[in-house]
């Protein structure tokens, strides 16, 4: 039974629930969008199930079922119902990918707030049967999970994370966008309430410590002490909700985090103060509780909004292309124009790009001359020149003038879409030493438990007026947040830096490695050099003059798309424009063609000698260091034209910043002594090794490696990624190979050289913040405690502490958004 049959499978002048197939009563209004129309349910709870599998992308779903599906009697149980339809086939096709290693699904996580929330999810999935790999990511509450489809399936999965207390969905952009605004207005709205009631609960704070000193009457302070308690009653139940739930979670599954002693910091407070207050007896500390709550909301607050600024900046890769474009389609010798999607496009398909729109694909220029604004890629505003033969990435923004391209890849393999799988895959990957703090912060938690349950226990037989404001200081004062955070937002900081800096990190962990690096090694074409040939210089024999020459050149190589040719075409520009006829490629040799009558012949000195049978002049050889091709008619040679690789803008610049820091340079390349030599010297480097292959190169780290050196390796070419995989750190240039990305722990999109120091620089600053960040939590925690034990820190202040704690290294972190050094 398809969708149609389903709608019309009811008693005649009824409407069928779109979901479930049962009539639609009467006097109800439950209608959503969904696959193309305006649909009617039954319920709220299909309604809810529906409005699910489209957001997830599913409603193919409807097409696929035999039968309806079973009408759901409540929310909840829609829900768990909802969670069984990912085991269907049809739906997995679209959120499931399978491999050699089992199935892989990326799934979108509520509630998830702090890394101890990833440990517990990573830990309870682990030892599902059949689950072989989980990784949560806590910056965008991501979770990838692989399982062998033989002994698990993805519903069952879901249904353990929501046993934990988290909801799960199949990842996609838009619903990630909706849960953390979401998410971010549930904070904003819990900060409000606290923040307002608090401010009243301490105005009454106030005249209850004043009247205490200078005397005040009983029934005013009762009347304040029942004021309070109504006040901060909301503020508890409702913006402290969050706290209370997550620590009774990690009690019931026997896995105490940060929020277990907070949680007790607040009820145990909060109790005692309503006991107090309704005996009329003893200390009340409402104000306490409300600050706490407060600073410690505000603390949550900023660390998430940090993290969503830093998935913000990693998600932009994704949006930043067009929905459509203007696709060019030649019919009986004219051209007409196609508005299409953009993920309708394929290999070849001619594109228009008008002044002002997102160039929507990555292409080579057809026509047109204009400039290119790559800001997203590279962090450069300044535009850069494209003229026909360019290549642009889709993402970036055309301003002068129209041009057309050809479409090289298709979205999904597009440069911004590979780069944002590598980044995705590399930050589910945790840093050692964040797992590290985990388990430190896990372990200190039941040392805090511990010292408060014998803090106030001493206390309880020594004074027993004193134990418990005593004890509440000790489980307020001592929360790990900070230590918790001290790491996790600096690498969220740093990630969104180095994007701004034109680099994509797709393994934060390398951070202390980079930071502490002692040899930085280059290749030398596609890294110190553009990769590109450019005509250097040209040396005339004959009595033709040299402009004449390079047009003759031009012309033959006109429609080729040889290195050598863009390069005479891009000198020549329009003095290659002269027809030329009866042209034959000889392909790695050379090019014959007649101009004005003549033919004319371009190409290797053998190859001049055996089509024209004419020997090439010894003056302007190059001894094989430099690529050199020959011009000649059928009567003499006329030129010879030379070639070189030019170098990257701000090579030499990136180099001496290198050696400022302390760094040895070197170039590992397979390109002969001579060119290497030349690059080597003219940019200032320490040691230059030519002629070696890929083992040789291999084999070179290896041994400055055992030397005891940290090596940085920069290449670009099919031939370094095993260089790039042996070193402590690999970075790639974006117009790599994709073996060469998929091998890196951190791409130069931009194939900027400049971002490299910067990047050595961030990182040496992101070590710095790390290690303020834990000294200063550490060093907090073990000041505090004590002095919390020995009585002489109040609630209210050890509130304040803590939570200025958490704000501090939250604030610390985002310096690393500014910092250059």
């Amino acid at each position: 039974m398809n969708r149609e049959e389903i709608l019309t499978a009811t008693t005649e002048g009824e409407t069928a629930c779109f979901h479930c197939g049962e009539p639609v009563p009467d006097n109800t209004d439950f209608t959503s969008f969904i696959a193309g129309g305006e649909r009617s349910m039954c319920c709220a709870g299909c309604k809810a199930v529906a409005e699910t599998i489209r957001d997830y992308g599913l409603e193919k779903f409807y097409d696929y079922r035999t039968a309806s599906a079973p009408r759901p009697d409540s929310v909840p149980e829609a829900l768990t119902r909802e969670q069984k339809l990912y085991d269907d086939p049809a739906i997995q096709a679209g959120i499931v990918e399978t491999g050699d290693n089992g199935n892989t699904a990326s799934l979108i996580l509520d509630n998830v707030t702090c890394p101890a929330c990833c440990w517990l999810i990573e830990t309870s999935l682990g030892r599902l049967q059949g689950v072989t790999e989980v990784a949560v990511n806590y910056s965008n509450n991501r979770c990838r999970i692989v399982w062998d489809p033989a002994r698990q399936s993805l519903g069952r999965i879901i249904n353990r994370i929501a046993s934990l207390g988290y909801r799960a969905w199949p990842y996609s952009p838009d619903r990630m966008r909706r849960q953390m605004d979401a998410e971010r207005k549930a904070y904003l709205r819990r900060l409000a309430l606290a923040g307002l009631l608090g401010m009243q609960v301490m105005m009454i704070a106030v005249a209850l410590y004043t009247g205490a000193w200078s005397g005040i009457e009983e029934q005013y302070r009762r009347f304040f002490s029942w004021l309070s308690l109504f006040l901060t009653l909301p503020v508890v139940v409702y913006s402290a909700a969050p706290f209370f739930s997550r620590a009774w979670r990690d009690i019931r599954l026997l896995s105490p985090g940060m929020d277990v002693p907070v949680a007790l910091g607040i009820g145990i407070a909060f109790l005692a103060s309503c006991r107090n207050t309704i005996s009329g007896e003893g200390e009340i500390y409402f104000d306490s509780v409300v600050m706490f709550v407060f600073l410690l909301s505000l603390g949550r607050y900023l660390e998430f909004m940090a993290r969503k600024k830093s998935v913000e900046r990693i998600e932009l890769l994704r949006s930043v292309l067009p929905a459509f474009a203007t696709r060019i389609i030649a019919d009986d010798n004219h051209y007409r124009e196609e508005y299409v999607a953009v993920a309708e496009l394929v290999k070849g398909d001619r594109l228009l790009v008008r002044p002002g729109e997102v160039i929507p694909a990555d292409g080579a220029v057809l026509e047109g001359v204009t400039s290119v604004d790559e800001a997203i890629l590279t962090g450069e505003s300044m535009p850069v020149r494209k003229t026909p033969g360019s290549f642009v990435h889709g993402g970036s923004s055309n301003i002068d003038s129209p041009i057309q391209l050809r479409v090289e890849h298709i979205q999904q393999e597009s440069l911004i879409a590979r780069i944002h799988r590598l980044m995705e895959k590399g930050r589910e990957v945790k840093p050692r030493y964040v797992a590290l703090a985990n388990r430190v912060a896990g372990w200190f938690i039941l040392f805090v438990l511990t010292s408060a349950a014998l803090t106030g226990f001493y206390w309880y037989h020594t004074a027993p007026a004193s134990w418990l404001p005593i004890t509440v200081s000790v489980l307020i004062v001592t929360c790990p947040c900070a230590l918790s955070l001290a790491m996790p937002t600096a690498f969220a900081a740093a990630t969104g830096a180095m994007m701004q800096r034109g680099a994509a990190v797709i393994h934060p962990g390398v951070m202390e490695k980079l930071a502490g690096a002692t040899h930085v090694l280059f290749d030398k074409t596609g890294t110190l050099t553009r990769g590109q040939l450019a005509l250097e210089r040209i040396t005339v024999y004959g009595d033709v003059d040299r402009d004449t020459c390079l047009g003759l050149a031009a012309s033959l190589e006109k429609q080729s798309e040889h290195p050598i040719a863009r390069a005479i075409n891009e000198a020549a520009g329009a003095a290659g424009n002269r027809p030329a006829i009866d042209v034959v490629n000889h392909p790695g040799e050379g090019i014959t063609g007649r101009i004005d009558g003549r033919r004319y012949y371009l190409g290797s000195d053998d190859f001049i000698r055996r089509q024209a049978g004419l020997d090439v002049p010894q003056t302007g050889r190059s001894g094989g260091e430099q690529p050199v091709t020959y011009l000649a008619d059928e009567r003499a040679v006329l030129a010879g034209l030379g070639f070189t690789d030019t170098l990257r803008d701000n090579a030499g610049d990136v180099i001496r910043e290198i050696h400022a820091m302390g760094k040895s340079t070197a170039i590992l390349s397979g390109d002969n002594p001579g060119r290497v030599e030349a690059v080597t010297l003219s940019l200032g480097i320490e040691q230059g090794w030519a002629r070696h292959s890929p083992a040789d190169k291999l084999a070179r780290i290896r041994e400055l490696q055992e030397k005891g050196a940290v090596v940085v390796m920069v290449g670009d070419g099919v031939n370094d990624a095993p260089v790039l995989a042996a070193a402590d750190v690999s970075i790639a240039m974006g117009s790599g190979t994709d073996l060469v990305r998929a091998n890196a722990d951190i791409v130069l999109l931009g194939n900027d050289l400049g971002s490299l120091s910067a990047l050595l620089k961030l990182a040496r600053g992101t070590m710095r913040i790390i290690h303020q960040n834990l000294a200063w939590a550490l060093s907090y925690n073990v000041i505090a405690l004590p002095a919390a034990a020995a009585g002489f820190v109040h609630p209210w202040m050890a509130a304040i502490g803590m939570s200025l704690s958490s704000l501090l290294v939250v604030l610390n972190s985002g310096r690393l958004g500014r910092l250059e050094d």
